[in-house]
């Protein structure tokens, strides 16, 4: 019997940093964390203990510290892209380099509605992510964003569903609709506006569903990916998991009391999971 070794890789996870970008009148704060995942021709560190081959993670990590410094200027996609390409023009046996980019939202607190020079609040668990794939193929640009928390009161609804002996579920044309939307979108090409499109494309999705009529967390998943692609001709496909965050109406009527649609019970968990990708034909 032969053995021999399958698909492998190695890079660095979690570098966590910290940029501050001064600007004559303000101080701009960006946090990101960046993981690096390497493929190549790393076959006799694994058979025969050969390190000639290996570019140490503790480099790759101080790699990205130092190129921030001159390339972490915009967006992360344009950081990607550069580090990326730095790793697979500087050593031989990389063969694909592969970096995921996390950024988390910090804005700057205004007061008598200006903007303070340099303090910051944070804006909230949602995240705008990247990840830049870079090997003999070509390049692909993927960006999204993660931990979106939606909510709307009204204009959902979840009628005309399968039953059986184990249903419970009441139908509704009137229902809170919250979900905390992951989304990732393709790019068909590596040289475009990046910060515009990402900031177009969060308002198309955010528009979206707050005015589409849902009959299902299903039709306003198509529906905010279908907006995207007709918007956004630089968009080769978009995939949307929508978890559904629901607010189960409370019964008063054992209290003697009617609740029209205004006393719900949060749940975490469990909770539906739907996810879908919208494509061009």
């Amino acid at each position: 019997m032969s053995i021999k070794l399958g698909k492998n890789t190695y890079g660095k996870n979690a570098v966590n940093l910290s940029k501050i970008i001064r600007h004559p009148e303000y101080h701009e704060f960006r946090q990101i964390s960046v993981n690096v995942v390497l493929e190549g021709d790393f076959e006799t560190a694994h058979t025969i203990g050969d390190n000639t081959k290996i570019l140490p993670t503790d480099t790759q990590k101080n790699t990205v510290y130092a190129l921030a410094k001159e390339h972490f200027v915009s967006s992360i996609e344009s950081f990607g892209l550069y580090l990326a390409n730095y790793f697979i023009s500087n050593n031989p046996s990389i063969s694909q380099a592969r970096i995921e980019l996390t950024e988390h939202s910090w804005k700057r607190l205004r007061f008598d509605g200006a903007y303070h020079p340099h303090a910051y609040c944070s804006g909230g668990n949602e995240k705008h992510t990247a990840v830049i794939v870079q090997n003999d193929k070509g390049i692909t640009v993927t960006s999204g964003i993660t931990d979106l928390l939606i909510l709307k009161t009204t204009d959902s609804g979840f009628e005309h569903y399968i039953k059986d002996q184990y249903t419970t579920l009441k139908e509704t044309s009137d229902r809170i609709f919250s979900t905390q939307c992951e989304v990732s979108w393709t790019y068909n090409s590596s040289n475009v506006l990046f910060v515009e499109l990402f900031n177009g494309i969060r308002t198309t999705l955010l528009q979206t569903f707050a005015n589409h009529q849902s009959l299902s967390v299903q039709h306003t998943l198509f529906a905010m990916g279908e907006a995207v692609l007709e918007k956004y001709a630089a968009v080769n496909d978009i995939t949307l998991n929508m978890p559904n965050k629901h607010h189960i109406l409370f019964n008063l009527e054992q209290f003697g009391v009617d609740n029209k649609n205004e006393i719900f019970i949060a749940t975490d968990e469990p909770y539906g999971y739907i996810t879908g990708t919208v494509v061009r034909e």
